[in-house]
C-alpha cells in the first residue's frame, strides 16, 4: 500500500472527513484490522482565509507549496490538496514536489463523464464558483457545462461555508438554503449537482437532495485509494 499524503487544515473539519473517508475504504477493501498510510501536513486556516480576503494568491502559493514539499519529505507517495478552492494554485503546488499530484477537478471530470452528465449545478465556497478555472478546466478537459448560483444565492451558500461549516455547525435551516439554490440550478437545466467544497457534505447528503450529488471529498478519497491499493 502506498503512502497518501494530505495537505489539509482548510478547514479541518473537511480534513478529518478524508481522514475518516480514506480509512474506512482501505478497511472495506481489505478487511480486518488494515488502514489507510496517510502523511498529513495541516496548515493553519486563518492567514490563508486572510490571503483569500485580500486576494494574495501568491501568498497561499507559497504556504501550500512549502505544505506540499513538506508532505514528500515525511514520506507521501501522492498528494491530495484537502480543498477545492485552493486548487487554484494547483499548478504551483504541483510545482514544488516530484509526486503525483491528484487534481480534484480532473478527478471530478472523470466521474462526470463516466456517467454522462453534460450540464451541472456547482456548489461551493465564492472564490470556487466565481473562478473560471474551475469551469474551464470541466469544459475544456470533459467537455461539462458548469451552471453557478445567482449572486446573492453564491453569497449565502459562501456565509454558510465559512461562518457554520468551517466551524463544525450544521443547520437544518442552512440545508434547506443549499436545497432551495439546487432546485434552482435544476430549473436552469443541471442534471446533477456538485458539491464543489469538502465541507458541504456536512450538511447536504444524497438522501436530501433532488438531483444526483457528486461529492468532490469522496471521489477524491476513492481515487487515491484505488491508485495506493492497484499493486496490493
Amino acid at each position: 500500500m502506498k503512502v497518501i499524503g494530505l495537505l489539509g487544515g482548510m478547514s479541518w473539519e473537511s480534513t478529518t472527513t478524508y481522514y475518516s473517508l480514506l480509512n474506512r475504504m482501505v478497511s472495506d477493501r481489505l478487511g480486518g484490522l488494515h488502514s489507510a498510510q496517510l502523511m498529513l501536513v495541516s496548515v493553519d486556516f486563518a492567514p490563508l482565509e486572510a490571503c483569500l480576503r485580500s486576494g494574495d494568491w501568491d501568498q497561499i502559493a507559497t504556504i501550500l507549496s512549502m505544505a506540499a514539499a513538506r508532505a514528500e519529505a515525511g514520506g507521501a507517495d501522492c498528494l491530495l490538496l484537502c480543498t477545492n478552492t485552493m486548487h487554484k494554485v494547483s499548478a504551483q503546488i504541483e510545482a514544488a514536489i516530484s509526486i503525483p499530484f491528484f487534481h480534484i477537478v480532473d478527478v471530478l471530470g472523470e466521474a462526470l463523464q463516466a456517467e454522462g452528465r453534460q450540464t451541472v449545478g456547482l456548489l461551493g465556497t465564492a472564490f470556487t464558483m466565481q473562478s473560471p478555472e474551475y469551469r474551464d478546466r470541466l469544459k475544456s478537459g470533459f467537455g461539462i457545462d458548469v451552471l453557478v448560483p445567482s449572486d446573492d444565492e453564491q453569497a449565502e451558500v459562501n456565509r454558510i461555508v465559512f461562518e457554520e461549516l468551517c466551524l463544525g455547525r450544521v443547520l437544518d435551516s442552512s440545508r434547506q438554503v443549499y436545497l432551495d439554490v439546487m432546485d434552482r440550478l435544476a430549473s436552469r437545466g443541471a442534471e446533477a449537482v456538485i458539491l464543489g467544497c469538502t465541507e458541504i457534505e456536512m450538511l447536504v447528503k444524497p438522501e436530501h437532495a433532488a438531483l444526483p450529488l457528486y461529492d468532490t471529498t469522496a471521489l477524491h478519497a476513492r481515487y487515491a485509494i484505488d491508485w495506493a491499493l492497484a499493486d496490493s
